[in-house]
């Protein structure tokens, strides 16, 4: 197995990409099953490859001369560098070099080369975005789009638990996960025209297990096991849960729930519907963070997670009308 890394992405890279390689190859490789292959500038990465040992046996680098940074326009970069590591990455992807890419750079970049390059499983209208959310009782739950799709359609939003239930199936081996609707109250009828047209879809929904609405007090409970709302709504969601964990560590309050929201122990995020494994990762991710993104695309890989989105959504079409 190759999995793909881009080992310029991230406010700390390319060495807390290194570092992370090197653990996740001492930490999984005893077997030569894995293969890592870095994409990012080799003049830059040698000094720090040495100042950490070298290269595990596992490691292998492509070179790139140019890098996407995280102000950029992710559109426009992608068409003006096209030797930047992510965009190399992605062609490597498409030709099949490498099983799977990740990246904890451009979120925006990593989108539109998934949406553009790999392009997405067919019938899939648009890929999403998701996020663990821990629960009170040590379970996890999963909500999503958290950004890749401001304004959706109900269409889109049935898609979404489809494509959330299949991943919380396949790659957490939760059995029959739960759906649930992000809302404003927990009666059938309430919320906006989105929500309430995307409600009686997923009710209709022969494909999930459908319980209803949820509303934000019920984030952290073990209420479902994918929660779907629209891009917009989402990011706020997300980006509140993550001000609550620095806001708790700033506070030096320790408590066992409250590590579990540390963003290191997760590694990210696939792109949900593009039509190869896309990880995403959070763009201040250590070494620690690294290895577990490493370890999430490996995870993705090995549960043939994209070919079963294809099974479910073969013949579908009637999802998107």
């Amino acid at each position: 197995m190759r999995l793909g890394i881009d080992a310029m992405g991230g406010d700390f890279a390319p060495l807390e990409c290194i570092k992370g390689a090197k653990l996740f190859c001492q930490e999984n490789n005893n077997s030569g099953k894995y293969e890592l292959v870095l994409f990012g500038d080799e003049n830059l990465m040698r000094p720090m490859i040495e100042s950490v040992g070298g290269l595990d046996g596992c490691i292998s680098i492509v070179h790139t001369t140019e890098v996407i940074e995280m102000s950029e326009s992710p559109t426009r970069a992608l068409a003006s560098k096209p030797n930047s590591s992510i965009a190399v990455g992605f062609q490597h992807l498409k030709e099949g070099k490498i099983d799977a890419f990740a990246s904890a750079g451009n979120t925006g970049a990593m989108l539109v080369g998934a949406m553009y390059t790999v392009k997405t499983v067919p019938g899939v209208m648009r890929p999403a975005l998701s996020t663990l959310v821990p629960h009170e009782n040590g379970k996890t739950g999963l909500l999503l789009d958290v950004g890749a799709n401001a304004d959706c359609k109900p269409e889109m939003l049935n898609q979404f638990a489809i494509l959330g239930a299949l991943y919380q199936k396949h790659v957490y081996h939760i059995e029959n996960p739960r759906v649930a609707l992000m809302n404003i109250g927990e009666e059938e009828g309430k919320g906006n025209k989105l929500a309430q047209e995307t409600y009686t879809l997923l009710k209709e929904n022969d494909k999930i297990n459908f319980i209803g609405n949820v509303e934000g007090r019920d984030l952290f409970l073990d209420k479902a096991d994918v929660m779907v709302t629209d891009g917009f709504t989402g990011n706020i969601i997300l980006k509140m849960g993550e001000s609550f964990y620095e806001l708790i560590k700033a506070r030096k309050i320790r408590d066992e729930y409250f590590d579990s929201f540390n963003y290191e122990n997760y590694g990210g995020t696939a792109i949900l519907g593009a039509n190869a494994p896309v990880v995403v990762a959070h763009g201040i991710s250590n070494d620690i963070a690294f290895k577990s993104m490493i370890a999430l695309t490996r995870e993705i890989v090995e549960s043939n997670l994209v070919n079963i989105f294809k099974e479910a959504f073969i013949n579908n079409q009637i999802l998107q009308e």
